[in-house]
């Protein structure tokens, strides 16, 4: 007899001894796997974050990308469609484009008009343009790079050509 109780007790003994040490694996394994189920959320959380602030400064760089290559459109269909021809003559007017001194032929009236400031010269892609000053202020509102020379108007233009003493200037000595 008292070999089966010992062999009960111990069979008892040992049955407590493997379920004390189950739940302290239990125990010990839930806890951790529950820290490494938190490290790896945190980190897939810290991924996708990095992730997306990557993919919006990617986007952002496209967006502005974009921006400018429609601004580069807008001012090149601006130049095309105000652009005055037909203006060849025997008067250069030289000019720079860049680092290089430019040489534009022009006709009497055209170049009198662009050195008095009611044309300008305007520039994209190594193609001048002649525009009214009125077009190069719009363009310079969009890019100031592309006008090449807007001279400032004189007085000389506010004349009236219907005037009949237009032909009669006034000396700058004239005493009232």
């Amino acid at each position: 007899m008292t070999k089966g109780r010992f062999n009960n007790q111990t069979k008892g003994t040992s049955s407590k001894l493997r379920s004390t040490k189950k739940n302290k694996q239990k125990r010990s394994g839930v806890r951790h796997d529950a820290t490494l189920q938190e490290q790896v959320k945190q980190d897939l959380a810290k991924a996708k974050i990095e992730k997306q602030e990557k993919d919006n400064a990617l986007n952002a760089l496209k967006k502005q990308q974009l921006a400018d290559k429609e601004q580069v459109l807008r001012i090149k269909q601006i130049l095309t469609h105000h652009q005055i021809k037909n203006v060849g003559g025997d008067n250069d007017y030289n000019y720079t484009f860049g680092s290089k001194i430019k040489k534009l032929s022009l006709d009497l009236a055209t170049h009198k008009a662009l050195v008095n400031g009611r044309l300008s010269l305007c520039g994209l892609d190594d193609v001048t343009y002649l525009v009214t000053r009125e077009t190069a202020d719009q363009l310079a509102e969009l890019d100031k790079n592309v006008v090449l020379v807007q001279n400032d108007m004189t007085a000389d233009d506010f004349i009236d050509e219907d005037d009949p003493y237009a032909d009669y200037q006034i000396p700058d000595d004239l005493m009232w």
